[in-house]
């Protein structure tokens, strides 16, 4: 990474994000930097939608209620009296607060409506109705507007109007009932899996549209659900089932279609391997020194390999129990074994390789104190996307628009 950047020096020298880098403010990818999207989503699913548009050059321009998004509130913990979840979510953004009860208000956003490219909501198809935020409505305001709608279930449909949340979207998606030890309770994903999946896929869907539009003038409405983005994220659990009539149970990590596929301990701390192919599997036994074993005729194949799984499972675990995490990583990368660490979160955001390629920072934003950001995850060019500003403050923009508003009428 050939981008500048400074020591993080903040009062702040106990938290983890005091030892990160500061990056200056800088232009993020200029894609989309012609269009103009107006957010007026909460929470996380809507806001991260509109933060990857923002990401590839998009002037967000964020609808927030007089009290601010719900997301503001969520906390704590709380850093420099800002939430770390609203950080998180909303960077590159203009914040410009309406009080859409007020007539005067909404003629202010139809005045930025009729000015934007993107438009997107996560209100329920009823809410939008009854607020002229639908689809139809808008689309009389801008003939050629992209109209994201993120809900939980879709705009039609009998669970249309029903009220979502990333958890809710899991247990429907059927995530959970397939996650966590094998006699044990299902299990949430320990991240909103939903939301992030959801918002990926509106922002994924909002580019396709605009450069469709680029050659067909066209407008387009784009309908995202909480629980179809989740569900989409089994397919191949989903495709074995259809396929085979076998359910996929709980099994704490070791289900897979792969023969050897989990985790193992070690004599200190476990390590996830991976052996996908004939190849990996050969090259797995040599460096143990037990190629006799690898090329009994009972393991000639994955299939045959699944057939004799708990043997096999059992005497690799024997073997990793001797030797500690670090040698064990150290030989598999010699070696080519697909193998790697089970992280806690301290340990990923303190990663030095994702450190060096711009996965974590802080964001130089003149609001006293750090603003640590994860970034992007995608290089072009063999750069990271650079931030253009910090998470707005509530309102912050107000002032910038004014003059735009004024052109509208007030009550």
């Amino acid at each position: 990474m050939s981008m500048k950047v400074s020591p993080s020096a903040t009062q702040d020298a106990d938290l983890p994000c005091a030892s990160l880098p500061v990056w200056p403010l800088g232009e993020s990818f200029g894609f989309l930097s012609e269009m103009r999207v107006v957010d007026l989503t909460t929470s996380i699913a809507g806001p991260y939608a509109t933060m990857l548009l923002s990401d590839f050059g998009a002037e967000v321009i964020k609808i927030e209620r007089p009290e601010g998004d719900d997301s503001r509130q969520w906390g704590p913990p709380f850093l420099n009296g800002h939430s770390l979840w609203f950080n998180a979510v909303n960077r590159n953004k203009k914040s410009v607060t309406l009080d859409l009860r007020r007539e005067s208000d909404f003629k202010k956003l139809m005045t930025l409506v009729a000015s934007a490219d993107v438009f997107v909501t996560n209100q329920p198809p009823n809410v939008q109705q009854k607020l002229k935020l639908d689809h139809d409505s808008l689309k009389a305001v801008r003939e050629d507007l992209i109209f994201v709608s993120i809900t939980g279930f879709g705009l039609t449909g009998e669970r249309a109007d029903f009220t979502c949340y990333d958890l809710v979207a899991e247990g429907y998606s059927g995530i959970m009932d397939i996650t966590g030890a094998k006699d044990g309770p299902a299990q949430k994903v320990g991240a909103p899996a939903a939301d992030m999946l959801a918002g990926q896929d509106a922002a994924m869907a909002a580019m396709g549209a605009l450069f469709d539009r680029t050659r067909s003038g066209k407008g387009r409405k784009i309908d995202i659900s909480l629980v179809e983005s989740m569900t989409r994220f089994l397919t191949c659990r989903i495709s074995t089932y259809l396929g085979s009539g076998e359910v996929p149970q709980r099994s704490g990590g070791t289900d897979s279609v792969i023969a050897v596929y989990q985790a193992f301990d070690t004599s200190d701390r476990p390590i996830n391997l991976a052996l996908g192919t004939n190849a990996i599997w050969a090259r797995f036994w040599e460096a143990l020194g037990d190629e006799e074993f690898g090329a009994r005729r009972e393991f000639t194949n994955n299939s045959d390999r699944r057939e004799h799984r708990a043997m096999i499972v059992a005497k690799i675990q024997d073997v990793l129990l001797t030797k500690p995490r670090s040698y064990w990583l150290e030989l598999f990368a010699e070696k080519r074994i697909p193998a790697g660490p089970i992280n806690r979160i301290d340990e990923v955001a303190g990663d030095a390789p994702l450190q060096e390629r711009g996965m974590f920072f802080n964001l130089e934003n003149g609001q006293n104190g750090p603003m640590p950001q994860i970034g992007l995850g995608i290089h072009i060019d063999g750069q990271p996307c650079v931030p253009r500003s910090a998470p707005p403050r509530l309102g912050e923009h107000n002032a910038e628009f004014a003059r735009l508003f004024a052109a509208a009428p007030t009550e």
